[in-house]
């Protein structure tokens, strides 16, 4: 479990494609710090740590978590947001993330408002209802609040922290994100959608 508060960014530095899956090689910041097993989001997808050396660590993305992120299109050089779980004793800063990728968003706009930046969001039309406004997201693994919410789209600000210390600043339009819906959002979608049947 995660909060959506971005610790450091990553660099890819090697990918070792294995029948489905992908290995990456990311360097970090962290990476010295962190033990096999350990779980860290990378871009909003949680990976299990398989090795740690050298200021880098190792991590494989099976078939499934590539069809539903966009893991697949990084590259040799790609920077990723990371974050160790969160630590039960602590404050929950962000939202409650797990780390279950849900879909791609695709930026659809991007606007510089005089210091703080606005970002449009195009999602698939079935996950519509589990965005509200002034409700929780996370895109690359960032906690962020929604508003300006139409039937298929919807916008986020970014403060001038969060544009310096992640990658999103390496999002324009055209480029996509791995978006996790707020999980009490799913929970009441299921439960609406089970009742009503």
């Amino acid at each position: 479990m995660f909060t959506g508060i971005i610790e450091a960014v990553g660099t890819v530095t090697s990918i070792l494609p294995e029948l489905g899956n992908k290995t990456f090689w990311i360097q970090s910041p962290i990476s010295s710090s962190l033990k096999t097993d350990q779980s860290v989001s990378h871009n909003g997808v949680c990976l299990t740590v398989e090795e740690s050396r050298k200021g880098e660590h190792r991590v494989t993305a099976i078939t499934e978590t590539l069809d539903k992120s966009n893991l697949d299109d990084w590259k040799v050089g790609s920077v990723v947001n990371l974050e160790r779980c969160m630590q039960i004793n602590g404050r929950l800063d962000g939202h409650l993330v797990q780390g279950h990728v849900d879909a791609i968003a695709e930026c659809t706009a991007v606007k510089e408002m005089n210091g703080s930046w606005q970002y449009q969001f195009a999602i698939p039309a079935e996950f519509k209802s589990l965005v509200v406004e002034k409700g929780s997201i996370s895109l690359n693994g960032i906690s962020l609040t929604v508003f300006n919410v139409e039937k298929n789209h919807f916008e986020v600000a970014i403060i001038p922290y969060t544009y310096q210390l992640t990658n999103i600043k390496d999002v324009s339009r055209g480029s996509t994100v791995n978006i996790e819906f707020d999980v009490i959002g799913k929970y009441v979608n299921r439960f609406l959608s089970l009742k009503n049947q």
